[in-house]
């Protein structure tokens, strides 16, 4: 890291911090005529997040979150669960917090339509709620087509889980089921996709399961880039921890996926035509379905947002939080993730009430183990620039390769720190 002490910089940012640069937003109580109505879908990072901060800035807004579920098992721990490393349990959440302390309206239902015009969504009950301002937070969906042979259905027997959920449970019993010395093949699509480091974090993770269970088996990481995030430190980690039982094959070595046959379980590329036991397979992606039927994406499949507030560049006081949204260089991620949410809260509250929206600074902090005691990280600060959020060079950074087994565990034990901390800042 350079000109910046990363622990502090993390604590800052996970939680605390920006809320600070709103303390003045107490006052807006007293201006507030009458209750706004704030709707907010999507009980994720980024939804959940932003219907607790913007009833904590102005606790006189009407605010209701809707969430099909009733529980949220997240996406961040969830590579930790499929290794043996966490519990279920341990990475699922509910909205009692939510309702009880913060006084959110949460509901339980989902979302059939979205009328900017009218300012109204209806629910699948029937029910039609008005809003003064609108959060959309709907994640990210697959294009599975862009994979010959699968598809939502095929996706039941050869996993993505890249939403946390059954897809997670299905892929943490086929590990266990894989016979001795098996072949583990996950792939890794091209950016823009969520959590960027998470396809790694799992081979990983996942070899250290397989080192105790299933020592001979072999992990092939198919990747349909050139290079990853922390790469070297994922390769030192790899040959410290694993020798060679894991595999990455590079995009320019043909590890881009094109097709896959679920009944031979046989993965195609260039690099080769792959018989395995168990497939992962990681497909591209776009914004969750419900930004498509709300007219809110673009051609690439994102939703494009004015950065200051995130308001949707196609809808009025509709905005967009989230994996959907693109700013520029913020990563899809739950930590990137909440801050939008935040920063996002404290634009409405502004507008709300006449005050000048805050130029925040934003951030992200990513941790990912390599092992149950073997944690990198990588922290980068972003600030507005031509209406995007473009990469702050010396306040960003990874730890370094080379670094003893100590300073690992260490980070370890923060990557636990850190979720902790932002799942009790959300939900807690």
């Amino acid at each position: 890291m350079r000109n910046i002490n990363r622990r502090s910089f993390i604590k800052t940012t996970a939680t605390i911090g920006i809320t600070a640069s709103f303390a003045n937003f107490s006052s807006a109580q007293a201006s507030t005529p009458k209750p706004k109505r704030v709707i907010v879908i999507g009980g994720g990072f980024g939804g959940a997040c932003c219907a607790r901060y913007l009833r904590r800035f102005d606790s006189k807004i009407d605010v209701t979150l809707i969430e099909p579920k009733k529980t949220y098992m997240t996406c961040p721990g969830s590579n930790w669960y499929l290794a043996g490393f966490e519990t279920k349990e341990n990475i699922t959440h509910d909205y009692k917090t939510l309702k009880t302390k913060h006084n959110v309206n949460v509901v339980h239902n989902m979302v059939t339509d979205i009328d900017a015009s009218k300012k109204t969504i209806t629910l699948e009950n029937g029910n039609t709620l008005k809003y003064d301002r609108l959060v959309v937070s709907p994640g990210i969906d697959f294009k599975y087509s862009a994979i010959e042979g699968y598809s939502k259905e095929v996706a039941q027997k050869i996993p993505h889980a890249f939403q946390a959920g059954p897809q997670t449970t299905l892929l943490y019993n086929q590990l266990r089921e894989m016979k001795q010395g098996g072949t583990f093949v996950i792939s890794a699509p091209k950016r823009p996709y969520r959590c960027p480091p998470g396809p790694y974090e799992r081979a990983s993770v996942i070899a250290e399961y397989f080192k105790k269970n299933n020592p001979t088996a072999k992990i092939i990481i198919l990747d349909s880039k050139k290079k990853f995030p922390k790469k070297k430190q994922f390769e030192e980690g790899w040959k410290i921890l694993y020798g060679d039982m894991i595999k990455w094959v590079s995009a320019k070595k043909g590890g881009n996926v094109t097709k896959v046959d679920s009944k031979t379980m046989t993965v195609y590329s260039k690099y080769g035509n792959i018989k395995a036991d168990v497939i992962n397979l990681i497909p591209p992606q776009n914004a969750g379905a419900l930004a498509f039927s709300a007219g809110l994406t673009n051609k690439a499949g994102w939703c494009p947002v004015k950065a200051h507030n995130f308001e949707s560049k196609i809808h009025k006081d509709i905005h967009v939080i989230g994996d959907s949204c693109f700013v520029g260089q913020m990563p899809k991620s739950a930590h990137s993730s909440g801050l939008q949410a935040k920063t996002c809260a404290a634009a409405i509250v502004s507008d709300f009430n006449n005050f000048t929206t805050p130029t925040l600074i934003n951030a992200n902090a990513c941790y990912s183990l390599i092992g149950e005691h073997y944690g990198v990280s990588v922290v980068a600060a972003f600030k507005l620039k031509n209406g995007k959020y473009v990469m702050i060079k010396d306040a960003s950074g990874a730890a370094p390769v080379g670094k003893s087994m100590a300073f690992r565990s260490k980070e370890a034990d923060y990557a636990r720190g850190w979720y902790k901390s932002i799942t009790a800042d959300i939900w807690g």
